[in-house]
């Protein structure tokens, strides 16, 4: 398959000849480049940033898709630590991608595919097997042409569609200086050679640090990043400033200067309090008609819609109520492990203008009712999301016992499903001891189990690509809570798991009252279970990863129905309150819960104590 790059056979000067001659045929057709890079530090927001053009482009009404070149050497995300990577991030075609991959999706409102990620790892094998096959006749396979020609190929992939785009926006991962992202720099640079400098564009992103023993500002490490980046090969186009305070005009000018990038286009990225606030400060700034103008899309590009993206900043500033999630997971340390999640919980109370206070809950905190009623007595709502292991299990199971007890609203991702089907099969079901065999290979009751076809890779001891991933569709019960907050019967939903809740005791503990209300259509994988709206006002899991699929403009419907009951407790509680007489009712809510607590104490301690706790 030709991406755009040079093929293997064709020499360097034929290949930069025909490029030259196709952007001089195609030169109003051709899709633009824009490429993202980093300075001075990681972490500065090259990703919000991308996305934040992004979000601006499309809304002058272009056609955009992004891309992420990530320097590991790892072929995907998939198994590396959350700790280390951040979440995983899945998309409609099942690639496990980079987390901003998911701020791509939220801030364009698009669905991207495998093609928007790109790692060493991938370019590396697939050059490898090339080799292996033949393909590149007997060469010597070098990092310049081989490498960085498959590096092309893959940054033109997206513009190979039917309706091609007329923006391709691609973040290039690590900071300038490391020698991992050279090869994706040098391919940057080849891209720009062939397609002309009129339809490539180079945004680089820098730190201006400020100093407080001297009260200033500093440029130069903005200066030593830029000359670093010249020092390979590429000019940047515009600069965007990180900063924790407004950068001065006087600085802003001198880096322009010292940089050779002109005044207009030298921007300040500032803290904000919101990242939604980011592309309406590059707006202000004229960045986004800055490239415009650089790329000849004037003649498509109209002026900002912001009709949708003001609907997110009035809910953003101007919230008219605030809820409290508690989000009960083991990766809390990292929110990042839990991006997705905590986005779509926001999304979902921008839909009912409010302001979703998010209420961090170790899981280990709750194995025991004590321990679960402390922690969450003060949450309107809970949230149980997705991960892997045992640890923080049997608080997790704590937390739900609590929570299905207390009618707090609960919603379940994933892992949170399963653990919903634990803890209800050992309460309810008369299983007690039941769990899942990947914490505990020889439980008595394994209500989760592997899906048959992963057993044996798995025991080959091969993790990789051995889960069930992308877009799934379930069928939901008539009449269902999950039907009703769909309003449809048939959905799609992503999905990242190994294992699936067993069959073999579905109907035992569908008996006891759980209801299992989406299944495959076939019916044979369970997909959402819920308990009836006469038991709980709200307690629904589903299998899949819902949060994926959130936009901050277009909640997820399981997220912003979560966010619905938690007020509508909220709003009972301080009823409630106002009838009894008192003003604290947060705390008459905490002593109803812990009186509850402290009655199933002695049941809630032998269950905290089961064999296979963490």
């Amino acid at each position: 398959m030709d991406g755009g790059g040079p093929s293997e056979s064709a020499s360097p000067d034929q290949d930069t000849t025909a490029g030259r001659n196709a952007s001089s045929a195609t030169k109003t057709s051709v899709t633009k480049h824009i490429f993202v890079t980093g300075g001075v530090v990681s972490s500065l927001g090259k990703g919000l940033t991308a996305a934040s053009l992004g979000n601006l482009l499309t809304a002058r009404g272009l056609r955009v898709v992004m891309q992420k070149l990530d320097p590991y050497l790892n072929v995907d995300p998939g198994t590396m630590n959350p700790f280390q990577h951040g979440e995983v991030f899945v998309t409609d075609d099942g690639a496990e991608t980079d987390l901003d991959i998911g701020h791509y999706e939220r801030f364009l409102d698009i669905d991207l595919d495998q093609a928007a990620n790109v790692t060493t790892g991938q370019v590396y094998s697939t050059v490898i097997a090339k080799e292996r096959r033949g393909e590149y006749l007997g060469d010597t396979v070098q990092v310049i042409p081989h490498i960085t020609d498959e590096i092309k190929r893959r940054m033109r992939q997206q513009a190979e569609g039917d309706v091609a785009p007329d923006v391709i926006i691609t973040e290039v991962g690590g900071t300038v200086g490391d020698i991992e992202s050279q090869p994706f720099i040098e391919s940057a640079r080849q891209v720009r050679h062939e397609l002309g400098r009129n339809n490539v564009f180079f945004v680089h992103v820098s730190l201006v640090p400020y100093m407080g023993a001297s009260g200033e500002q500093k440029t130069k490490p903005t200066q030593h990043s830029v000359a670093a980046l010249r020092s390979i090969g590429i000019q940047p186009d515009a600069l965007v400033l990180r900063s924790d305070r407004p950068v001065s005009e006087a600085n802003k000018r001198k880096i322009a200067l010292m940089c050779d990038v002109d005044e207009d286009a030298v921007v300040n990225a500032k803290d904000v309090a919101s990242i939604y606030d980011i592309p309406s400060m590059l707006n202000e700034q004229g960045l986004d008609s800055y490239i415009i103008r650089h790329l000849g899309l004037a003649e498509k590009a109209g002026e900002v819609d912001w009709s949708g993206w003001q609907t997110v900043l009035d809910a953003v500033h101007q919230p008219k109520h605030e809820v409290t999630i508690g989000l009960v997971g083991k990766y809390i340390d990292l929110p990042d492990a839990y991006l997705s999640v905590t986005e779509a919980l926001r999304a979902g109370a921008f839909a009912h203008q409010a302001k979703a206070k998010l209420v961090w809950i170790p899981s280990d905190d709750c194995e025991t009712p004590e321990g679960a009623a402390a922690a969450l007595s003060q949450v309107d709502g809970i949230c149980v999301p997705g991960g892997f292991g045992i640890r923080g299990i049997e608080g997790k199971l704590g937390a739900l016992k609590f929570a299905r007890e207390n009618g707090i609203p609960t919603l379940g991702l994933c892992l949170g499903l399963q653990c919903m089907v634990i803890e209800y099969a050992r309460d309810k079901a008369g299983l007690a001891g039941a769990s899942s065999s990947e914490f505990d290979p020889d439980t008595e009751f394994p209500v989760i189990a592997t899906m048959a076809e992963q057993v044996d890779i798995i025991a080959d001891g091969d993790l990789g690509g051995t889960m069930r991933l992308g877009l799934y569709p379930a069928a939901l019960q008539a009449g269902s809570l999950a039907a009703e907050l769909y309003g449809s019967e048939l959905v799609d939903e992503r999905h990242r798991h190994r294992y699936e809740v067993s069959n073999q005791y579905r109907q035992q503990i569908a008996d006891a009252g759980l209801v299992f209300s989406g299944t495959s259509p076939d019916g044979t994988l369970v997909e959402y279970v819920e308990l009836d709206r006469a038991e709980h006002p709200f307690y629904i899991g589903t299998q899949a990863h819902p949060e994926l699929r959130s936009r901050p403009n277009r909640a997820h419907p399981l997220f912003s129905g979560l966010v619905g009951a938690s007020l509508e407790r909220q709003n009972s509680s301080r009823l409630f309150a106002d009838e009894d007489g008192s003003d604290d009712a947060t705390g008459t809510r905490a002593d109803a819960v812990a009186a509850a607590a402290a009655q199933d104490s002695t049941d809630g301690a032998a269950e905290a104590a089961a064999p296979g706790r963490s």
